[in-house]
């Protein structure tokens, strides 16, 4: 099953200004497209780090004694970085999201494609799936996701729906679940809006917000003085978390001040947010909605 163009690969990279005997993490591996044109730029002594916790991945490992491949949640970056021997590195790479791999295989179920089973796990082994989340969720909890995570604004009405199915029988699969919801889905904005739906389900499976948080918290510490931090987001939540990361040092509220008012923050940024040219998004239909920040540690 072949895994798709990495989007934004070459900015992405830039962003990095790779050195030639540094110490690099791409903490999304997938087919390792990243990976690679980081190696491409690394010399001799040069070392890349990636992690990736679905198995698939780990079919894709590149032959290279620079490259280690840690086949583990990115959130545990610091604790595998340690166990290997590393504190501290020149630059962290990560392309959030879905790989266009994951969307391909129908029995993942990540794709409002196909018919299959509910689940949406990037960690097979992990025990919350989408079933899990359709049907056992509480309303309000359901409801929650739909409208944080979806940006459904009618998520009560579509919740109260899926609550009302799932008292007369469990729903299973994707194809159960779009059934049910026909009613919220105008023809027009049909792709649209089931996109949003599959994505909800999808970040709280994966818990990919709370991940993203735990792994950007990491960052300065991990980061050497003037090393480089480059992310792509595909919808907004994750976007506004890293670019009040890299403003403020946090999510919420304003960045610390020191004793004499002196605004205290890890980060700077380089240059302005970076999106994929309309050339990149006929070839690629996946980047028409990423963003790239990239940003230098103080």
């Amino acid at each position: 099953m072949s895994y798709h163009d990495p989007v934004l690969l070459f900015e992405s990279v830039d962003g990095l200004a790779v050195k030639q005997e540094g110490v690099y993490v791409d903490v999304t591996f997938g087919g390792g497209g990243h990976s690679k044109e980081i190696l491409n730029r690394l010399g001799e002594k040069g070392k890349l780090f990636a992690f990736d916790q679905d198995p698939d991945a780990l079919n894709n490992v590149i032959d290279d004694e620079r490259f280690v491949l840690i086949p583990e949640n990115f959130r545990f970056i610091k604790q595998f970085l340690r166990f290997k021997g590393v504190k501290q590195v020149d630059g962290i790479l990560a392309d959030l999201g879905v790989s266009s791999h994951q969307f391909d295989i129908p029995e993942r179920g990540f794709s409002t494609r196909f018919d299959a089973e509910l689940d949406m796990r990037m960690d097979t082994q992990s025990d919350l799936t989408a079933y899990h989340v359709i049907n056992d969720y509480e309303e309000e909890e359901l409801s929650n996701v739909l409208f944080q995570y979806g940006e459904l604004r009618n998520a009560r009405k579509m919740t109260s729906e899926i609550v009302k199915a799932r008292s007369e029988k469990p729903i299973e699969t994707s194809f159960d679940l779009k059934k049910i919801l026909q009613g919220f889905i105008p023809k027009s904005k049909e792709h649209k809006i089931l996109a949003q739906i599959f994505q909800a389900v999808r970040i709280e499976v994966n818990q990919e917000v709370e991940v993203l948080k735990e792994f950007l918290l990491q960052t300065p510490e991990l980061l050497k003085k003037g090393g480089r931090l480059s992310v792509i987001s595909y919808h907004s939540l994750e976007d506004r978390l890293v670019k009040r990361f890299i403003q403020n040092g946090k999510f919420e509220g304003e960045a610390e001040k020191d004793f004499y008012g002196n605004v205290s923050v890890p980060f700077k940024k380089t240059g302005k947010l970076i999106v994929p040219t309309q050339e990149e998004i006929k070839k690629n239909n996946r980047a028409r909605s990423a963003k790239l920040r990239i940003a230098e540690k103080i």
